[in-house]
């Protein structure tokens, strides 16, 4: 099989099927991987730290460490959440040694093109106002709500990232949900 016929036929493969062969060695695979999910993590990774500049050296380690310790990895078909639990532990140890100033990005949001300018005006005022209101939350709630709503985490997961108790991490996404729905009440 030719080069760009093996490449296409990785790209289409299911991420069992790539993992699988990136745990054996094969760097075209793991190529795959990282181009399949280097958006979304680096997505995930903005939202979590305060600071951009870091964010590629994080997806960057992310990386590294998976390439490293993927052979390990029991099923290959959860390689996604796998990365993305490696990548939320590096950003909030990269958060962790950042103290005390650890405030969310900004987000920003691509509106379609066929929007309307006044409909693109609200949205960005509204994830403006989002941002604002996360980054007034003390350290601890916005990061469990961060790898709640952003990162799809597992209460236990979360637990788990941030070494506190699964009903710690209950009790600090109540109090971060409260204080957000408190202050988005004029964008629902």
């Amino acid at each position: 099989m030719s080069d760009e016929r093996h490449r296409g036929a990785l790209e289409a493969a299911d991420d069992r099927i790539v993992a699988g062969r990136a745990a054996d060695g094969d760097t075209a695979a793991f190529a795959v991987l990282v181009r399949r999910y280097t958006p979304m993590m680096r997505a995930y990774v903005r939202r979590i730290l305060s600071g951009s500049a870091d964010v590629d050296d994080v997806v960057q380690d992310t990386f590294i460490t998976a390439w490293e310790r993927l052979p390990g990895l029991d099923d290959p078909a959860k390689v996604k959440s796998w990365l993305m639990r490696i990548a939320g532990r590096r950003a909030v140890d990269r958060m962790r040694a950042a103290r005390p100033s650890a405030d969310i990005d900004d987000v920003e949001v691509a509106a379609p093109t066929h929007a309307a300018p006044p409909r693109v005006v609200e949205a960005r005022v509204g994830v403006a106002a989002l941002s604002r209101a996360l980054g007034e939350l003390p350290d601890d709630q916005r990061q469990c709500w961060v790898l709640r709503e952003i990162g799809g985490c597992s209460y236990e997961e979360i637990a788990r990232e941030l070494d506190i108790p699964t009903s710690t991490v209950r009790g600090l996404l109540a109090r971060a949900r409260k204080y957000i729905l408190v202050r988005m009440e004029q964008w629902r």
